[in-house]
Order: structure tokens, then sequence, then C-alpha cells
């Protein structure tokens, strides 16, 4: 009887995830994916957005929604918060910019710190008592005056725990690392002799991939994909190695690049540089005239970059079909477009998500915006990637006979879509007109891909595109392969920038290893790795995305009282988003600004419905706004209608 009672007791304990808000109240994500817990304020025992903490489940009550009260905090998602500062007579505070922080940070010595009030600045949090309503910090950083480029890109930085600054002991070790290209020629192929370029935006600084490839005498193409050979330089248990890993990619903000590896390695040991030798961990393919893999060889190798190619020159000798190295470029070209569709016919969906290009003046300020186009010479690029990729995962990890089990190894994993959001979505497009058809996989697929064919173009194409997107499950690593729906992959990896990603530098020790026999790594280890380096890419890609919206806000500030011709992308009981057909940046026309009639949200059907004279305002809908305010610190953009009369 005592066992069962502590079982019962058992379940009303959860571990998860805070998602905190602004009011104080949050909400616990379960470790186990069950249904998300409401925390009041008085319950939220000092946990923080993103904190990993334990709930005790309150008794449910009749039609409320599940309660619970944070008992123990087990891990502090973060500690350093960027914001302004506001003085006192004998304290300051910290007002966080992150939204998710629901209280001020009190500095008490703040009087050894020179500084103006309202400047920005980067606060650690040192002790939170538990009677005390603020936690206590210390100033680490003094950033400046809030609006200045450099002060707010920081700032953001510090929101999302990422550093500018490598510590002394990392850039110490970097200093002393070697390359020695002789000394590595037995044991590698030599492919220095052999046509070998690498295809670049052209303000990229470091080239971790380059290919190869040669006409064989049977006429078979030899097409190889070069990786820079990350892993000769950077050693397990190194602090160039324990940092690498607590960044887990490099950051790439509207401005600036935070790399994972220092500049010393990134732009110049381990860069696939022009006219210099390099050291490579290489997937090569041999392809028959019929667009055959007829064998494959994965190993380490040495190569000689004969020219760096942008995707632009590239471009130019597709479209021209001639040019510099058309001789390469062409056959390569043809191989990737004979891959790229025979990979859409077997289900990959064309997936294309918009990215934002910022034409910055040389004080950084953003003169022009515009969304970058994907061509044939990206596509080239990507395919070489995606087969080398598929390629090095499946030599892992198929299991070839009972006795040889398939070894621990990192994946890149997406999962299928979650129906109830394909069902939202498939309601959404039907009221623009589009069909969505999602009784079984391929008829999806099919649907998805001629709904991107159909709306390319035209000003409903970004947001179709992102919210299509959004009913994606989001591709994560991990040991346990669950292939990867969006490309259609039984097996998929990374293993193509290790200069910038930490799971590919995982993946080619483990490969390394492997190759040369060596024993099945441990999988609880590398799967807690992968849920470190999946955390790491989402911060960056929320970092990112601040800059992007604190650059719209910038661009937009000195055009206050403009007209622009816009969609409405959004809707809210806040109010209607609208997305700037011209430069795409999306503001709130707020629901009080609509003095016309009372407007009530449909949710359902993603309009407002003036409740006196029945106006609809819907998702999709083209309107004309004016530039009303903005807000740079807050990167948010407040619109007003046009009224069609005026």
């Amino acid at each position: 009887m005592k066992r069962k009672k502590e079982n019962k007791q058992l379940t009303h304990y959860i571990t998860g995830t805070v998602d905190m808000k602004q009011t104080g109240k949050a909400y616990v994500l379960p470790d186990d994916g069950s249904a998300d817990i409401l925390i009041k304020p008085g319950n939220t025992l000092h946990s923080l957005n993103g904190d990993k903490v334990k709930v005790y489940v309150l008794p449910r009550r009749k039609s409320k929604k599940k309660e619970g009260q944070v008992v123990e905090i087990i891990q502090r998602a973060r500690e350093v918060f960027a914001g302004v500062l506001e003085k006192h007579k004998d304290f300051a505070f910290l007002l966080p910019s992150d939204s998710s922080m629901p209280v001020d940070i009190f500095i008490r010595d703040y009087k050894k710190y020179k500084f103006e009030d309202g400047d920005k600045a980067i606060v650690k949090i040192v002790d939170w008592p538990d009677k005390a309503n603020n936690p206590f910090g210390e100033i680490v950083k003094i950033l400046g005056t809030p609006g200045d480029n450099d002060v707010e890109m920081e700032s953001i930085l510090a929101d999302y725990n990422f550093s500018n600054e490598f510590p002394k002991a990392v850039l110490q070790e970097t200093k002393r690392i070697k390359l020695d290209i002789d000394s590595e020629l037995e044991n590698r192929r030599d492919f220095r002799n052999i046509m070998t370029f690498t295809i670049d935006p052209s303000d990229a600084k470091d080239f971790d991939d380059a290919l190869s490839i040669q006409k064989r005498p049977n006429g078979n193409w030899e097409v190889g994909v070069h990786i820079a050979d990350v892993s000769y330089f950077v050693k397990p248990g190194t602090a160039l190695d324990t940092e690498a890993y607590h960044r887990g990619t490099s950051v790439y903000l509207v401005d600036r690049t935070i790399p994972m590896l220092p500049e010393r390695l990134c732009n110049e040991l381990c860069s696939l540089r022009q006219d210099e030798d390099s050291l490579t961990f290489s997937a090569v393919f041999q392809i028959s005239p019929e667009y055959e893999i007829v064998s494959h060889w994965i190993g380490r190798t040495i190569i000689h970059s004969d020219r760096r190619f942008t995707y632009d020159e590239v471009q130019k000798v597709i479209e021209d079909n001639g040019g510099e190295k058309a001789e390469y470029l062409l056959p390569l070209w043809d191989i990737a477009k004979h891959f790229r569709e025979k990979r859409f016919e077997k289900g990959a969906i064309k997936f294309s998500s918009p990215e934002f290009k910022f034409d910055l003046d040389e004080n950084k300020k953003p003169i022009g915006i515009h969304i970058k186009e994907s061509k044939e010479a990206n596509w080239l690029v990507e395919e070489m990637m995606l087969l080398a990729n598929k390629t090095v995962a499946e030599e892992i990890g198929k299991t070839r006979n009972r006795k040889d089990p398939v070894k621990t190894f990192v994946y890149r994993v997406h999962d299928e879509p979650n129906s109830e959001k394909v069902d939202t979505f498939k309601t959404f497009v039907a009221k623009l007109g589009y069909n969505i058809d999602n009784r079984n996989r391929k008829r999806l697929v099919n649907s998805y891909n001629s709904l991107f064919e159909q709306v390319k173009g035209k000003g409903q194409e970004t947001l179709i595109s992102s919210i299509a997107l959004r009913t994606m499950s989001k591709a994560y690593y991990s040991t346990t392969n669950i292939g990867h729906y969006g490309l259609a992959f039984n097996h998929y990896t990374h293993f193509t920038s290790p200069i910038r990603r930490y799971p590919d530098l995982m993946v080619h020790r483990l490969l390394f290893s492997y190759l040369n026999n060596g024993e099945s790594a441990n999988k609880d280890f590398y799967e807690e790795c992968c849920d470190h380096c999946s955390q790491m890419e989402r911060k960056a890609a929320e970092a990112e995305r601040a800059s992007v919206k604190y650059k719209q806000a910038e661009y937009l500030s000195d055009k206050i009282g403009e007209e622009f011709e816009g969609e409405i992308s959004g809707v809210s009981k806040w109010g209607l988003y609208v997305l700037i057909e011209e430069n795409k940046c999306e503001g709130m026309v707020r629901i009080n600004t609509l003095d016309d009639d009372f407007y009530m949200l449909d949710e359902d059907n993603y309009q407002i419905i003036g409740r006196d004279f029945g106006r609809i305002y819907q998702i999709g809908q083209r309107v004309r706004i004016r530039v009303q305010r903005v807000d740079m610190l807050k990167r948010q953009m407040d619109f007003t209608l046009i009224e069609e009369e005026e």
C-alpha cells in the first residue's frame, strides 16, 4: 500500500522549461511533451524564462487550466542581461530589454562604475534572496548610449548569451596551433592536381567547403565534396574545443558575424583559400553519364583550391552556357540539376524561407532592404552538400547485418508535421483560394509544392511561405535517427560546415573513428551534446531575427508619416500585423486606432470584424498604411491604416 501511495505522489511533480511572460506569470512546458502548466506570479520561486524547473501540479479545478507551483530551480538558463541603467541616490537598477524578464535588476555598488543615467549595460545576477522582489546584480560592461548600432548589437548578443570575445586561454591555445601539410601527406588522399574551387557569397570570409570534378577514363565523372578538416586543429578536451561547444554555432547578425572559432582558425588555418593547400575531410563520388552514383569514398584528404568563385560568377556561367571554367562548372550543374529534380520527385518539400539583405552605409545604417534570391548557382552547391550529408549519414547509419549493429552517430532529423497545424493552415489558405490535400504524405507534399509555385512572385508569397514553414516541425540534432521529413531522406546529418557548426565537428570525429574501426561512442553523452547544440542553434536564430527587427525599425525610423502598400500578415486581440510590400518590414495597426467601429477578433477566420457596421480586415488583405511611430529599443513599428477614400 505504501509503495502505491508513493507512486501516486510522484505524479504530482513534473520537470519542464519556463516560458515567462512580462506580467510575471509563466507557463511551464513539461519535458514529457504534455500540456503546459500555468504558474501564477506568486508561485514562480524566482524562476526566469528558459529555466529548467521542478513543478508541483496543483489539484485541477473543473474547467480550469492545469496550474502548478515551482518548487525547485534545477538549472538557470542565463545569468547575464542587457538593458538600460536607471540611477537613484544610493542605488541603481537595470531595466532589462528582454521582454520575458518580468523584474528589474537591483545594483548596490553602482558608484564604482562610470556611466550616465539611461546608458545601456550588461549586468550579471549574483544573488536573489528569498524575500527580495528583485535579483541583485553586478555590472559586467557599460555598453553606452541606446540607439548606437554597436551598443544595440552587443545588447542583442547579451540577451541571447553570446559573446564577441574569446577567453584568453582560447586565444593563447589558438596561437600555438601549426599547420604542417607535409607531415599529413602519407595519411591522406591527395587531390591537389584535380580542378577544385569554392563557391560562396561575394562577402564571405571563411570557406569551409570546396568542390572538385574530373572526367575519368571510363566516362564517369568524379565529383569531390571537400570540407575543412576542423577536427585536425580542434581537439577534444582543449580550451578551444570547450569554447566551441559552449557557443555551438556561429551567429550571423545583420552587420557582423560572431564566429564559433577564433579568426585565426575560421578565416585562416581552416579556411579553404584560393591558391593554398588545405586539409579536408571529403566525400568523393563516381557518377555515370546517366547520373547514377556508381561508387563513393569517404576519408581525409589534401586539396588545393584553384579558384574562388562567387555565386554571381557561377550564375553567369550557367546562364551564358559558357565562360571561365565552364568545362567544369556546367557538367557539375547538370549533375546537381538532375539530383535536385529526383529529390523533389521522391517527396522533398520546396520550402523557401525569405532571407533579408540590408544595404548599409558607412555607419552601418540601413539604406535599403531586399530579399536574397536563390538561383541555380546556389542550388548547385546546395545539392552537392545535401548529397555529402546524406551519404555520410548512410555510411554509418545503415544496418548491414545483425552482427554489425548501428553505431552512435549525430543525425539532423526532422519529424512529420503536426496534423492540427496542417489542418489550421489548410483552412487558412482555403480562404485565400488555395487547396491543401493532406490525406497522405505524398498528397500533402504535392499540395505544398504546388502552392509555393502558385504564389511565387505574388504579394502573398512571403506571408504564405512563412506560415507554411511554421506548420512544420523544427529540425534538430539527435542520436536517434527518425529521418528528415522535409528532405525526404531516411538518413541525414550535418557534415559540411564544421567551421560554423559544432555538430559537424562531432560528425567528423565520429566518422574518422568509425572509418578506422573505432568502437561505438557513448550514446547518452552525444545525445546531451545534440540537445545543447539544438538549443544554441535556436538561440542564434532568435538573435539573428532580433537584429533584423532592429534594423527594420531603424530603417523606418526616418520615414515617420510616409505611406506604403502592405498586406495583413496576422491578427490578434491587440490589432493587425501588416507586412510592407516594398521593404518587408512588419508593424502593427493597433485595434484602438480603428475608430470607425468597435472591432472584435474572429480568431478562427483570421480576421477582425466591426460590431456595428460589419467591416472586415482579414489576413492576406492588401491595405495602405502610414508609419506612425517607431520604438527602436523595443524593435516595434506602429502603423495607421489609410482609408480607401483618402
